[in-house]
């Protein structure tokens, strides 16, 4: 197996990196200090999001807080294996 067979095309934009990226640190992460932290719009980070819950690499929950939606992420025991995996290789590749 080459280093680039653990480089996962899940993670090859910015906006799914610092999305992993955050969730890696933090236990969950709501939606807008997410689109507030990684300079996204409403539908980039939504469409970024709903990729990597399809990967079943984050989980989502919506609920209410008082009357207003809130849409929290955090990062799935696969996600967090799965961008370990792809960093290790993006430093092995890169010589680190």
């Amino acid at each position: 197996m080459s280093l680039i067979d653990n480089i996962n095309k899940a993670f090859d934009h910015r906006i799914r990196l610092g999305i992993m990226s955050v969730l890696m640190v933090n236990d969950y992460a709501d939606f807008k200090m997410l689109k507030e932290l990684l300079g996204a719009t409403d539908g980039n980070l939504a469409s970024h999001a709903k990729a990597l819950e399809k990967e079943e690499y984050i989980k989502v929950e919506k609920q209410f807080i008082g009357r207003k939606p809130n849409t929290r992420y955090s990062a799935t025991k696969l996600g967090k294996l799965q961008f370990k995996k792809h960093i290790d290789a993006l430093e092995k590749l890169i010589g680190k």
